[in-house]
């Protein structure tokens, strides 16, 4: 389970995070600052995700609430948040692309940062081969609150939510009872990772 942690500065959606991070494992991928954004704040945020589970980086390329690239150099700009957290003592270990975004150079550089990779959606963990010849580890994200909730669990299972979810409470209800089922699930079954095939660029983000 992970969380798109989309307005890590705003209090009240920051405290429900916290509160339900404290009851499960969920993964932390969180979005860097951007120009204007209370720093100090951030990284205070940032650090105490990264103290209750694992990190990850989750960029917004235009700005906080658009995060699709409308221009610019998108892998530029996934290396320099990732070498400013590095110099912010942060070891965030997963990515995924705002909007689901993906090319070919910001795989390279996901890569090159050693992250795994959650951006693809509804495949089963694989080694996505890059133009490189390098390979990228891919987790794919696979349900969402609602799909959590209804769909039938298979052997692999990567949900998602955002964090602004949790400020509706329908929704934050569907979220606990998902939760509550993976965490049933992952007692009678365990959590061994499970070993992916190899698949293209193009196979794992362009379906």
């Amino acid at each position: 389970m992970s969380c798109h942690l989309e307005r890590p500065l705003d209090h009240e959606t920051w405290r429900r995070f916290r509160r339900l991070q404290d009851r499960f494992e969920i993964a932390a991928l969180i979005r860097p600052p951007h120009y204007g954004e209370d720093r100090a704040l951030w990284l205070d945020h940032a650090r105490e995700a990264a103290a209750h589970g694992p990190l990850g980086h989750h960029t917004h390329w235009t700005s906080p609430a658009h995060a699709r690239p409308t221009g610019g150099d998108p892998a530029a700009r996934v290396r320099e948040e990732a070498e400013w957290m590095r110099g912010q003592g942060l070891a965030p270990t997963l990515f995924c692309g705002g909007g689901w975004y993906m090319d070919e150079e910001v795989a390279e550089t996901v890569a090159a940062l050693g992250y795994t990779d959650c951006t693809a959606r509804g495949l089963e963990p694989c080694r996505v081969r890059l133009p490189s010849g390098g390979l990228l580890p891919e987790l794919p994200t696979t349900h969402s609150i609602g799909a959590l909730v209804r769909r039938r669990l298979g052997p692999y299972v990567h949900a998602y939510f955002h964090d602004y979810d949790l400020l509706d409470a329908k929704r934050r209800f569907a979220l606990v009872a998902g939760l509550a089922r993976l965490h049933r699930r992952e007692r009678a079954s365990g959590s061994e990772p499970l070993a992916g095939p190899e698949r293209s660029f193009s196979e794992a983000f362009e379906r």
